[in-house]
């Protein structure tokens, strides 16, 4: 085993963690490790833009974007956070500006804008150009960007380790309130060698994106399994607001590979197989342009109601014919390659097949608003830090826009990579790790290496019945009935994990020990979503119930905080933060 000390520590290098490290390494010594090489981080797969209400726009205002932010979120964002979001993404663009991202440019030189879902203007009035972006490769030239930064400014990576544990010197359920809980440092697991290492740090910030592969049609990488969440959990802190998941509309069908909504920002158009734009009976004032839940129930429901297009008739239909060839190649480049690619459908003249695939995690660590961990409703944990949609200051509530999560990474992001630095500099030495840190993560990877040749249970069976379950009943639409088939299914999967076996025996790059690790996991953070989706009896942002269809404010307008226990999950609530807008009916 081998023993590290930095001042910081950022546990993952996407968009978030990367910007926290620049703020960071600028101020203190700082490691960022990271389960993948930096550019292969899931930011890369961002395609639309980054939202902020620049001046190029006439009647757009920072205002505007904080009320389409509240208003999408379902008024379950906190206010203050959104406010902080707003008013600095202005500066948050002009930063990548200067660090040499290339965004695409009006005639006139200035930042070219186009519009997305929920950003409006007037109380909804009309759709607003606020998305900032390059072609639909965003996220990609985000991360590209961000990274030769990182390394002009020799930030220090530790390329495939991968964090199991986050160590902290108190049990945080156990320790009473106004007693102090510090984060002491995190155990990885070095994937090129097998061997173990210890990290003390003084501040620690998890940036470890999102946790969609706990369904089967998703967008998301095969690596984003929730590992900082669900390390936060068992390390006993409380996860927020877990059940409000966004399925984005356009995935590829079958398939989830996403084609950006920017296709309806440049005019795209969904129709069913009678031709209809029907997103015209659902949200008559913008349309296509409505929020991703709205859009994505509306599609869904299309399907159920016999309107569905295909075969099967289980899919709808993205149009993109009415527009120019020319237009397409300079706006969409990226996303009518992948209908060519993966559907075999060319996008100049025929419509492509899409449906709602799982996109992101509205939930995650709590935070304050500069990226403090929190380990009840406000009390921190000294030095621990989290952004990125791993985490969850509630800029997103019930349900995020498009364009602000690459903006929420790179605000927050920042934010807890100087706040990290700032704690850092306070204190006087690397704090000491138990002698003992390390034990949990040696006993799961032995007890699972042991498990060679003994185990009666394969990773791959397992991981299909979750996904599959996930996919059938806490999708789109859910109701008691499919929730609790749901928790069911996770619990058998649950027990059955205690008899998994893994085949390779080796301790270099051993995927099959890391699908075990992952799939735990992903059995955690079910349990987790669906705990908190049948404890919340109502329909709001991502989180419909068929049994609860209408917005109950007077009962459920708070967070949901889960903690993991011995028993099971334990639920708590958490007040919203409501500073200027008041909860009003959300329609478009």
């Amino acid at each position: 085993m081998t023993h590290h000390e930095y001042d910081v520590v950022i546990v993952g290098a996407g968009g978030a963690g990367m910007r926290a490290a620049l703020e960071s390494s600028e101020r203190s010594r700082t490691a960022v490790l990271t389960k993948l090489y930096p550019t292969r981080s899931h930011t890369g797969a961002a395609q639309g833009g980054m939202a902020a209400a620049l001046a190029n726009v006439e009647d757009d205002s920072a205002e505007w974007h904080v009320f389409d932010t509240i208003k999408g979120g379902d008024y379950l964002v906190d206010q203050d956070a959104a406010e902080i979001l707003c008013r600095e993404a202005i500066d948050a663009v002009l930063d990548l500006e200067k660090m040499g991202l290339p965004f695409n440019r009006t005639p006139e030189g200035k930042v070219d804008q186009r519009r997305f879902g929920g950003h409006t203007r007037n109380h909804g009035e009309a759709a607003v150009r606020r998305a900032c972006y390059s072609a639909d490769r965003t996220g990609h030239m985000i991360l590209q960007t961000l990274y030769q930064q990182c390394i002009k400014q020799g930030v220090e990576f530790f390329n495939e380790f991968y964090v199991l544990d986050v160590i902290l010197d108190k049990d945080p359920q156990a320790t009473p309130a106004g007693e102090e809980v510090s984060v002491t440092g995190v155990v990885a697991l070095e994937l090129a060698t097998g061997e173990i290492h210890t990290f003390a740090a003084k501040s620690v910030v998890f940036a470890t994106g999102g946790a969609g592969k706990v369904f089967k049609t998703t967008s998301n990488a095969h690596t984003l399994t929730g590992d900082g969440m669900a390390i936060a959990l068992g390390a006993g802190l409380p996860l927020e607001d877990m059940e409000f998941f966004q399925f984005h509309p356009t995935g590829l069908a079958g398939l989830g590979i996403l084609l950006s909504e920017a296709a309806r920002g440049e005019g795209g158009i969904l129709r069913n197989s009678e031709g209809e734009r029907f997103m015209e009976r659902y949200a008559p004032t913008i349309k296509d342009l409505a929020p991703r839940d709205m859009v994505a129930r509306a599609m869904a429901n299309e399907v159920r109601e016999g309107r569905g297009a295909g075969p099967h008739k289980d899919y709808v239909l993205l149009d993109l014919t009415h527009l120019e060839p020319a237009h397409i190649d300079e706006k969409l480049p990226d996303i009518t390659e992948f209908a060519r690619t993966y559907l075999g459908v060319e996008p100049y003249t025929e419509p492509v097949p899409v449906y709602p695939t799982a996109h992101y995690a509205m939930g995650g660590i709590p935070t304050n608003v500069t990226g403090q961990v929190l380990r009840s409703n406000s009390e921190p944990v000294t030095g621990l830090y989290a952004a990125g949609e791993c985490a969850c200051v509630s800029v997103h509530g019930a349900n995020r826009l498009g364009t602000n999560s690459l903006l929420d990474i790179n605000v927050f992001g920042r934010r807890a990579g100087i706040a990290a630095a700032e704690h850092a500099a306070t204190v006087a030495s690397v704090p000491v790790m138990a002698d003992d840190a390390a034990s949990g993560v040696e006993t799961l990877v032995a007890t699972l290496r042991g498990s060679v040749g003994a185990g009666t249970e394969r990773v791959a069976d397992l991981r299909k019945a979750l996904q599959e379950t996930m996919d059938r009943n806490v999708q789109v639409f859910r109701d008691a009935d499919s929730l609790e088939e749901a928790r069911g299914v996770i619990a058998d999967v649950k027990a059955r994990y205690a008899n998994v076996g893994i085949h390779d025996r080796g301790t270099r790059y051993n995927t099959d020990l890391l699908e075990a690790i992952e799939l735990k996991f992903l059995i955690d953070l079910s349990e987790v979503v669906i705990a908190g989706a049948l404890a919340r009896e109502e329909s709001r942002g991502g989180h419909y119930r068929e049994d609860f269809p209408k917005r109950d404010d007077e009962k459920f307008l708070h967070h949901t905080m889960a903690y993991g226990t011995a028993d099971g999950v334990r639920l708590d609530t958490k007040p919203v933060v409501i500073t200027t807008y008041q909860p009003m009916e959300r329609k478009y």
